[in-house]
């Protein structure tokens, strides 16, 4: 189904009241304010969009870290396909996903071209859930170096994708 089809839900636009390059700062901001990757790059898509909900951010606070600091996929990653289910994941089981997986798909060849990988044991180059890696990333500074870069990129990638989608689609994002 071409989400140009989807029910228009009239609490949500089209298009963002914000810039990409406004939600990647928007992000970053929140980033330094202590918020996680995961968390930061989903407020400020919610923001930019005019969402408000007590369950946003707290419902990525889990993916920080490459899921519980696991080293699984990086957490702006997850973020960003958190923000893209929200506005344009589907409503009912009756609908395809496909739209949708284009679209998460996009964001994850787009981080990875520019990044290499989604994986955050590999872009950090430690594990964040041991004492050896807490202190890598705690020495190198990756926090500022790596994953501000990281969670900000994530934000603007999935910001684009979703206005992209919507200018080539005329659909209201969901």
């Amino acid at each position: 189904m071409c989400l140009a089809h989807w029910p228009p839900r009239s609490s949500l636009k089209a298009t963002s009241t914000m810039t990409t390059i406004q939600i990647s700062q928007r992000s970053e901001a929140l980033f330094q304010q202590g918020f996680c990757c995961a968390e930061s790059v989903l407020q400020a898509i919610a923001e930019s969009r005019g969402i408000k909900s007590e369950l946003i951010p707290k419902i990525a606070t889990g993916l920080c870290g490459g899921i519980a600091k696991t080293g699984g996929i990086c957490g702006a990653v997850s973020g960003g396909v958190l923000a893209i289910n929200m506005l344009a994941g589907r409503n009912s089981a009756g609908q395809s996903p496909e739209a949708n997986v284009r679209l998460v798909r996009a964001l994850l060849t787009e981080f990875e071209t520019k990044f290499g990988t989604t994986n955050c044991e590999r872009l950090m180059g430690c594990r964040l859930d041991t004492a050896e890696g807490q202190r890598f990333f705690k020495e190198n500074k990756l926090r500022e170096k790596k994953c501000q870069v990281f969670t900000k990129a994530a934000a603007g990638m999935a910001g684009g994708i979703l206005e992209q989608e919507a200018q080539n689609h005329g659909f209201e994002a969901r």
